[in-house]
């Protein structure tokens, strides 16, 4: 039996011992995501409403579309820092490696649980018009208007982005926080680096998608400026969209033309992945401050470049007209709470095991009678 062989059967037999107790620290991750998932499955049946299997099929191959894209940058990487003679036996080496690493092997049940989730959580926002009327958008314009002397915010941002180009690329940058989702969260599922924070950030993400994306967006229901006129019948923000779509004429402006998709799949009913309309409150700038809070704890340049684009993301859910500026605000302080639940749940579990394993380790000492 060759030296490499052997190398694999006793790292082999190595996890085997050590991933019972691995999977046991990932256990609030799984209890969190099982607990929505049930929640979610009953309140599906109680309207009739089921999960097919087209829409994971059709979200995990955006997350292996993502994988591979993260493969490739991070081959490019490898070569790069390290110049080998032989490229390809030296990837080959390394990612088998990785391949049989633990801290990889316990991160795979938890990739299935985040392929199924967004399916669920697409169901969910579509079905917000099932539970709640879209009464609130008024209320959400006033309290914009408390807080900047009686405009608008997209009036007051007007005079800074109100150029097309500058618009035009403000809507590519809205359009990338999809990357967040798939590729920020594959980052997370098998950062090997610090295990507290891969649990924090995906508790966190779970949190969020259900309580602020779920349970608020259906108590404060509303469709945001973009839609109040097609949906709502509210001329407010027509002046607003007219922008908008002279700009379009000059530079292609993206999120126009997802906004008619998600209004054609309103009226159609439709619950696709992706579809559903509500604005308060905003899941990207609840999405970016998720990440924001995350990456900071793994790159100091990473989290002022993830706080910059934070900002972006909120000054452009205002600007390109799909939220109010309260409901970025109202993300941000749910999102830091919802993190402060997340890290409070994952250190509570963590003090439960070091308790538990500080007592079998007296009972195994005690000296026999």
């Amino acid at each position: 039996m060759g030296n490499s062989t052997q190398t694999s059967v006793l790292t082999a037999e190595a996890n085997a011992q050590r991933m019972p107790g691995m999977l046991l620290r990932d256990a609030p991750v799984y209890a969190v995501s099982i607990a929505l998932f049930v929640f979610c499955l009953g309140l599906f049946a109680s309207y009739g409403i089921g999960i097919g299997p087209d829409l994971i099929i059709a979200n995990s191959r955006l997350y292996m579309l993502s994988a591979f894209a993260l493969l490739v940058i991070d081959a490019a990487l490898l070569l790069f820092r390290n110049r080998p003679d032989g490229p390809t036996k030296f990837l080959v080496e390394t990612y088998r490696q990785r391949l049989s690493n633990l801290r990889f092997l316990i991160s795979v049940p938890a990739f299935a649980i985040v392929i199924i989730f967004m399916p669920f959580f697409s169901k969910l926002k579509s079905m917000i018009p099932l539970f709640n009327d879209f009464t609130w958008d008024p209320a959400f314009v006033a309290w914009d208007r408390a807080i900047f002397f009686g405009y608008d915010a997209w009036e007051l941002l007007q005079p800074i982005f109100g150029y097309p180009l500058i618009t035009a690329g403000m809507a590519v940058l809205y359009h990338a926080w999809t990357l967040l989702i798939y590729a920020g969260t594959l980052f997370f599922l098998f950062y090997s680096a610090g295990q507290s924070i891969r649990r924090e950030y995906l508790v966190g993400f779970f949190l969020i998608w259900t309580i602020i994306g779920g349970a608020m967006a259906t108590m404060l229901a509303s469709v945001g400026p973009c839609f109040v006129g097609p949906i709502l019948g509210d001329p407010t923000f027509d002046a607003q969209m007219a922008y908008l779509n002279e700009a379009n004429e000059q530079v292609p402006i993206l999120t126009l033309h997802v906004q008619e998709i998600l209004l054609g799949w309103y009226n159609a009913g439709e619950r696709g992945l992706g579809s559903g309309i509500t604005a308060m409150p905003s899941m990207h700038v609840s999405m970016a401050m998720l990440f924001w809070l995350a990456i900071r704890r793994v790159s100091r340049f990473a989290g002022h470049f993830f706080f910059a684009f934070l900002i972006i993301i909120w000054i452009g859910s205002v600007h390109l007209a799909y939220h109010y500026a309260v409901d970025g605000l109202v993300s941000i302080i749910a999102t830091a709470f919802v993190w402060k639940l997340s890290i409070a749940i994952v250190a509570a579990w963590d003090a439960f095991i070091a308790g538990r394993d500080q007592a079998t380790l007296r009972t195994n000492t005690v000296p026999a009678e």
